[in-house]
């Protein structure tokens, strides 16, 4: 088999580790601390991420979704097909060599997304724009350091306390969805998006030949739809 060449590397913000872009042909991988994170030829559970949380949403037409993290651009090109001309995605990278090999590397696989208008990349933490959002939106899809249990930067454990999942409960538009991307099962994750007053959903998505955590071989999707407001009830004026 064609060994993997090395593209490009950049230090990992606010951390020892180091990520790194690899090919082999036309095939693209990104490795983390020795730990490959992604790769281009696998992106079923991506997909399967955005358009879980899409089909919970009343409104598509005019949907403001944060992605947050980039990776290789699925979850990004997923929630694209979902929504109408008038909805927006705003991306979160942390990492700008990221944002940079997804235009100049590996876009192509995923359609190049970054090339659609009604995208907007913020280069830094997503944490930030679900603690001071500036808007209310209508989906959060976090697929932030293969999920909960964080493999390379600590500081994203926050966005699954429950303080982060506060932040995020309050971001969202009443109906709103959060969803979640995991290499592994949390059930105190699960527990926590009950506590804060989510409807939880949760996917076992199996994708052969796509490296996991080592104990599974499955990925786990988290939809969590923040509860629609309900209007109190009419009161019929009374006759004197």
């Amino acid at each position: 088999m064609r060994p993997w060449d090395y593209v490009d590397s950049e230090e990992v913000p606010d951390d020892d580790g180091t990520i790194y872009l690899m090919s082999r042909g036309s095939q693209y991988a990104i490795h983390v601390n020795g730990q490959e994170l992604m790769d281009n030829r696998m992106h079923g559970s991506e997909d399967a991420h955005a358009d879980l949380a899409c089909e919970s949403l009343a409104d598509l037409e005019n949907a403001k979704i944060l992605v947050g993290g980039l990776g290789m651009g699925f979850t990004l090109a997923a929630a694209l097909r979902q929504i109408g001309a008038g909805g927006q995605v705003t991306v979160a990278e942390l990492i700008p060599a990221v944002v940079r090999w997804n235009r100049e590397y590996v876009g192509r696989a995923a359609g190049h997304p970054l090339r659609d208008e009604r995208v907007n990349v913020y280069v830094g933490d997503v944490g930030d724009l679900v603690e001071v959002p500036p808007t209310l939106w209508s989906a959060i899809l976090l697929d932030v350091d293969n999920g909960p249990k964080s493999l390379t930067r600590p500081t994203n454990s926050w966005l699954y306390s429950h303080r982060g999942l506060r932040a995020a409960h309050d971001a969202l538009i009443p109906g709103g969805v959060l969803g979640i991307w995991s290499a592994a099962t949390d059930d105190a994750l699960t527990e926590r998006l009950l506590d804060t007053g989510f409807d939880v959903d949760e996917l076992m998505y199996s994708e052969a030949g796509r490296p996991t955590h080592p104990d599974f071989d499955f990925h786990v999707l988290w939809t969590a739809r923040k509860r629609p407001s309900v209007a109190p009830p009419s009161v019929a004026p009374q006759c004197p």
